[in-house]
């Protein structure tokens, strides 16, 4: 790990101690309604309490995320739907006079909702995990921070003693311990004060990270989505297909028919006219197999089963108005479900360069990070690509998700547009060289 200077880890701690404040205090607030809790008022109050503890996490958070310098997870409170009784204009006078809402079951049911919310956090691991980061924050968290950060003020105060207490007459051992004291907390903060930095903020992203039901129930939501939007792709897949199968090579088989039954009728009385009919069937023929080339190619492009991946993307860069490079740094191949998805993705990515970034130049790289496929997708262009503003790159993203993949986009306006591609997956057949090509 990469030692830094303490000074950014000192500014952080300070900024933590003055955390610890408010820490201390619903702390406090949150002892008092756990023992209230059996009164029923501690749930109510532990009902308010934790939304500020969750805001005062989310300062901690970031206070960690510039610290380990990658994102920290935060646990998320869990709510239910606000009853309609609170809702704006749920209450008033109808026209009869009598008071407008629901029922006295109802009007029960609100009375008592910010107990029922109280209890269901007294419950719930992840409000747990937040009040045992905002207990450690006000004890423990702040003694790491405030070593940090009076490592400075005790070095100085040393130092102007060891210079002052001589002239007052005090002993110069004295003075010598003071030096001694000062050059030790010195090197003590310039040595590991990031290190003592970094260790708040490792406690802390443990504390505020997500527990296992909160992840299981994350991927549960992740997979019922990637599931649902694979259902939906095969099923547009499926559409596309037949409508171009009836547009297309249907039609034509049907014109072919016909011709040929013709071409039997004359065959007889107008050989000449059956020649022509035949050569134009034959004609029929050639584009039947174009359409039902092409509709394979855009199910599984056969090069894609000959060469891999890198081949593919070779053959489709030939085809481009914008030169590639291409690099292959693979140790082998996908699996051919995870190698077609990657191959779709960067199909998109490239035409999205030749449509909208206006580059001179493109690149793809190929590469293998233990189990996980990487591939980047870059351009000279103008930048600006925003996956929200557009079908392509949330269909990328979407068929990437099926196969717990990613997709990360990094296009500041002026360019140059990156698009980093990651997807699981075991690797087969080994090659012995990789190669670099432009096409």
């Amino acid at each position: 790990m990469e030692r830094r200077t303490p000074w950014a880890a000192t500014g952080r701690s300070l900024a933590l101690v003055l955390l610890a404040v408010p820490s201390l205090l619903l702390t406090g607030l949150t002892v008092v309604a756990l023992v209230l809790a059996p009164l029923g008022v501690g749930l109510a109050l532990l009902r308010a309490l934790l939304p500020a503890v969750h805001g005062l996490a989310r300062a901690g958070r970031e206070l960690a995320t510039s610290a380990l310098g990658h994102p920290v997870p935060l646990v998320e409170l869990r709510t239910q739907e606000p009853s309609p009784l609170l809702e704006p204009g749920a209450w008033g006078l109808g026209a009869d006079g009598t008071l407008r809402g629901t029922d006295l079951a109802a009007l029960s049911r609100g009375a008592t909702e910010p107990f029922r919310q109280g209890w269901r956090w007294l419950v719930d691991a992840d409000a747990w995990r937040l009040l045992g980061w905002v207990a450690f924050a006000g004890t423990g968290g702040l003694l790491l921070s405030a070593l940090v950060v009076l490592l400075v003020p005790v070095t100085v105060a040393a130092v102007v003693l060891a210079l002052v207490l001589p002239a007052g007459g005090v002993p110069w051992p004295w003075a010598v311990a003071l030096v001694v004291l000062a050059v030790l907390a010195a090197w003590t903060w310039w040595r590991h004060g990031d290190a003592l930095g970094r260790a708040r903020a490792a406690a802390d992203a443990a504390l505020l990270s997500p527990g296992r039901q909160a992840l299981l129930e994350q991927r549960v939501q992740d997979l019922a989505a990637s599931r649902s939007q694979s259902v939906d792709d095969a099923a547009a897949g499926l559409r596309r297909i037949e409508r171009d199968l009836h547009d297309g090579a249907q039609a034509r088989l049907v014109s072919l028919g016909l011709t040929l039954g013709m071409v039997a009728e004359l065959m007889a009385d107008d050989p000449d006219e059956a020649r022509a009919l035949l050569q134009e069937a034959r004609g029929t023929t050639a584009a039947v197999l174009r359409d039902l080339r092409d509709l394979v190619q855009g199910i599984h492009p056969p090069v894609l089963a000959d060469r891999g991946l890198s081949g593919a993307v070779e053959a489709l860069a030939l085809d481009l108005t914008v030169p590639v490079t291409l690099t292959d740094r693979l140790p082998g191949r996908p699996p051919p479900a995870v190698e077609s998805a990657a191959y779709f993705a960067v199909a998109e990515s490239l035409a999205n360069v030749v449509k909208h970034a206006d580059a001179t130049r493109a690149w793809v790289r190929l590469q293998a990070d233990g189990p996980v496929l990487r591939v980047e997708v870059g351009d000279d262009g103008v930048g600006g690509a925003d996956p929200a503003q557009g079908s392509g790159l949330q269909g990328v993203r979407s068929r990437l998700a099926a196969f717990d993949g990613t997709m990360g986009v990094d296009s500041p306006p002026g360019g140059p547009t990156v698009i980093h591609l990651e997807v699981p997956c075991a690797w087969s057949s080994p090659k012995t060289s990789h190669s670099s090509a432009t096409a």
